[in-house]
């Protein structure tokens, strides 16, 4: 028997495959409290996963078979299934992050303590935790990425997992999940479920990729590759697009700029299994700084200017054109990601997790473990390792990024009739509006509500008198 849960698809899966050395196997998927509670945070979110189990049910069907659902606690609901199919062994996916880490541990004392094998699995990472961990001096996973990704680059999936023989079983399924029943009225904007994640790499492996390197920075000049959801609902398995990549950048007709741009997207692949390792050797991650000199470092949990930041209505045109991204999408850039979290800890000085917390509300990619690598990451409590925070100035890099402010007018209407330059700074724009009505109206555009210049100072100015060490 094989319970889904975040690997909601059947090829290429590394927990089905090992399920399926054991028989024909029975698929079943526990809708579980912690999953609940997530898939509420997020209309979009749950739109994205009752679409995407529905895809998978089909892909069983076709196969003779069909998704078997319960709802509740995994431990008792997978053992009474297991009884009543006769299975001796229940394999699952592993989490990365603290909640379903625990999660994971209850259900396989509770099935092992019933005389059942447990057989949980590493799916969602392209490289294992302990194959990378295997030849680090301490054996428990490394803290900084650049050892890291040197490893990474040594164990790369060469084959495919492998998928199953499914069993026919007479047992009645609880009705599949709907999005009402996560409070969600939101509607799926594109397909999903395994095939349409495929067609999405396939057409980006196609040419997109090949402009990676510009467009993972430059928001406006061309796609990246909008898997997030998928890898993070596992309707694609990472292992795939590693080898996919990997073979894109054996074309002997690739410019250099192409192959660069291929091998910055598997960079960016290889930062995605550092996190997931990163959480699974530091259950302390959702909450806890991985530094420990940061623990003491107290950073504010509200801000006079917390609510501009939510809403996009900072005076930075570019953290505001993420924030609005964000929200009418449930994704964002990248680089606009990096840009509008610096903002938040940095210019507002608030804790990370809010921002976290606060963006788990929108987006449709459900990965805990990453959401705490990246925000530490960014907010210089992480596992990045510069001697001083990295703080984003968001003029120089609207300058830098979007320098005929493109993307900002794809998000701000407000300012999209401006010139070039007083779009993309807010006090020239300002100034150059005095004479336009609409500045005092309701949809004129704020003023930026703090200094950056004179905020990112204060801060560095805190962090070398209460954290860092003279060397």
């Amino acid at each position: 028997m094989f319970a889904f849960s975040r690997d909601l698809r059947l090829s290429d899966h590394a927990g089905l495959a090992a399920a399926a050395r054991h028989g024909d196997v029975v698929p079943v998927h526990v809708v579980d409290p912690v999953s609940a509670a997530r898939l509420r945070r997020s209309p979009r979110r749950a739109a994205y996963y009752c679409a995407a189990v529905r895809a998978l049910d089909a892909d069983l069907r076709a196969r003779g078979s069909a998704l078997i659902v319960r709802r509740g606690n995994p431990g008792p609901a997978l053992r009474a299934l297991a009884r009543a199919t006769g299975a001796s062994v229940v394999g699952w996916s592993c989490g990365y992050d603290a909640k379903s880490i625990r999660r994971d541990r209850d259900l396989q004392s509770m099935l092992e303590e019933a005389g059942l094998r447990a057989l949980p699995v590493h799916d969602a990472p392209a490289v294992p935790p302990e194959d990378a961990a295997a030849s680090h001096r301490t054996g428990d996973g490394y803290r900084a990425f650049v050892p890291y990704h040197a490893r990474w680059r040594t164990l790369l999936p060469t084959a495919d997992a492998g998928t199953a023989a499914f069993a026919s079983v007479e047992i009645a399924s609880e009705p599949l999940p709907v999005p009402e029943e996560f409070g969600s009225q939101a509607s799926v904007a594109e397909p999903a479920g395994e095939a349409a994640a495929r067609a999405k790499l396939t057409a980006f492996l196609a040419a997109p990729a090949l402009q990676y390197g510009v467009a993972r920075n430059v928001p406006a000049a061309g796609d990246t590759s909008r898997l997030s959801e998928a890898l993070s609902f596992g309707t694609l398995a990472a292992r795939e697009v590693v080898r996919a990549a990997c073979e894109r950048a054996e074309d002997p007709f690739l410019l250099v700029e192409e192959r660069t741009s291929l091998k910055l997207y598997l960079r960016a692949l290889a930062q995605r299994d550092f996190f997931l390792q990163l959480a699974w050797y530091n259950e302390s991650l959702a909450e806890e700084p991985l530094q420990a000199k940061m623990r003491g470092f107290v950073f504010a949990r509200a801000h006079a200017h917390l609510d501009a930041w939510r809403s996009g209505r900072t005076g930075y045109p570019l953290v505001d054109a993420g924030i609005r991204e964000l929200r009418a999408t449930g994704w964002m850039h990248p680089r606009l990601r990096a840009i509008a979290a610096s903002f938040l800890c940095f210019d507002l000085g608030v804790d990370w997790r809010v921002g976290r917390d606060e963006w788990d509300h929108y987006l449709i990619e459900d990965d805990p473990a990453l959401a705490a690598g990246n925000w530490q990451w960014v907010a210089g409590v992480g596992a990045d390792l510069a001697a001083y925070p990295r703080i984003y100035n968001p003029l120089k890099q609207a300058r830098r990024f979007d320098p005929t402010a493109q993307y900002v007018r794809r998000w701000i209407p407000e300012l999209a009739a401006l010139p070039d330059a007083a779009v993309l700074d807010p006090l020239v724009g300002r100034h150059e509006r005095q004479l336009q009505l609409p500045l005092f109206g309701r949809a004129s555009y704020p003023a930026p509500v703090v200094d950056h210049e004179a905020e990112a100072r204060a801060f560095l100015a805190r962090y070398a008198r209460e954290v860092r060490t003279p060397a």
